[in-house]
């Protein structure tokens, strides 16, 4: 599944656009603990969340993660959105709570 079905397939928000939409994500990582996303998180996945502060694209970057789910409706702030739309992480936002999102992810991999 690309980024741009996972985008479509859930209507997500997209809160700052990322480099490659058509990119295949190869897996999915849910935490909120940054040091867990970092040795845990899937490269070239998505990471499902509620953090929303500038060092979630440090972290995002650091693992290789080109996109970054915020659940719980949670807001980004200004700085995370401009730093992931700097580093080309796609950042984008959902009501879903974390356990929804990567059951449909789940379900769209099939």
């Amino acid at each position: 599944m690309t980024i741009r079905e996972w985008v479509d397939g859930l209507a997500l928000r997209v809160l700052a656009e990322g480099k490659d939409p058509d990119a295949q994500l190869a897996g999915c990582y849910i935490g909120d603990l940054l040091s867990r996303a970092i040795s845990r998180g899937v490269p070239g996945g998505v990471w499902i969340t509620i953090m929303a502060n500038l060092n979630v694209a440090a972290v995002a970057l650091l693992a290789e993660i080109p996109c970054v789910v915020l659940a719980e409706g949670m807001e980004a702030p200004d700085d995370l959105r401009e730093k992931c739309r700097e580093e080309g992480i796609f950042l984008l936002g959902s009501g879903q709570s974390a356990y929804e999102l990567a059951a449909a992810f789940a379900q769209m991999q099939q």
